[in-house]
């Protein structure tokens, strides 16, 4: 008997350590899958877009467009694609017309299998084109009366956006992706440009929290240093 209450207690402390193990989560992704996304005012006219499955543990969590970001070794980015119902309250069809539609951005953690939306400030899914670099986000925002125009920089794990300059009026074309062309980026400086027209470029130097305009005279001095 002098034995048993050590070994209840080894006992209990190895079933502890196994319950609290984390059991590691297997993320992938379904085959790609052919749809038609139909656009303008009355969605005349359907571009090809392909889809692919987002699996959490081999159970399906959300449809997505596109490649994936890689944010680190256990984050990653990828854009959402979804399906509403269609159908009018006076329609008699007896199944729901589904209608592919075009989402924002969903946040996908390895280690804990959790798939969050992204809430990228004035990202507008039908106009606006996210460019990424590490754990940035760079794209044309649209306001909520789709009047104005800005420039944004959304830092993941932040609430407001490192970057938010207006770019001027939103142009308001039926086309999507038509208002502003995806940001492009450079490296050591970290800087990203805007391009909405050919009369229009901004370039500004993201640092960590902050970023700053970059004028012609920055990169003329730069140029000589090199």
């Amino acid at each position: 008997m002098r034995h048993f209450f050590p070994l209840t207690v080894l006992g209990f402390a190895l079933i502890t350590n196994a319950a609290g193990a984390a059991k590691p989560h297997v993320i992938s992704f379904g085959k790609a899958m052919a749809i038609k996304w139909c656009v303008g005012p009355n969605e005349a006219e359907c571009l090809n877009l392909k889809v692919r499955t987002l699996y959490v543990d081999g159970r399906v969590r959300e449809s997505t467009l596109g490649a994936s970001h890689e944010i680190t070794e256990r984050l990653f980015a990828v854009r959402r694609a979804f399906r509403v119902n269609d159908a009018l309250p006076g329609d008699t069809a007896a199944a729901p017309e589904w209608v592919w539609q075009r989402g924002g951005w969903l946040l996908v953690d390895r280690m804990t299998g959790r798939v969050s939306s992204l809430a990228l400030p004035e990202f507008d899914p039908y106009y606006s084109l996210a460019s990424w670099y590490r754990d940035y986000a760079a794209y044309c925002g649209v306001s909520d009366d789709g009047k104005k125009l800005f420039a944004i920089v959304f830092q993941v794990g932040r609430r407001k956006p490192v970057l938010k300059k207006p770019l001027g009026e939103a142009e308001g074309d039926d086309a999507p992706d038509s208002e502003c062309p995806a940001p492009v980026w450079e490296r050591r400086p970290v800087r990203v440009t805007f391009e909405p027209d050919e009369d229009q470029k901004t370039t500004y130097s993201i640092r960590g929290h902050a970023a700053d305009l970059v004028s012609d005279d920055d990169v003329e001095e730069e140029k000589a240093s090199q």
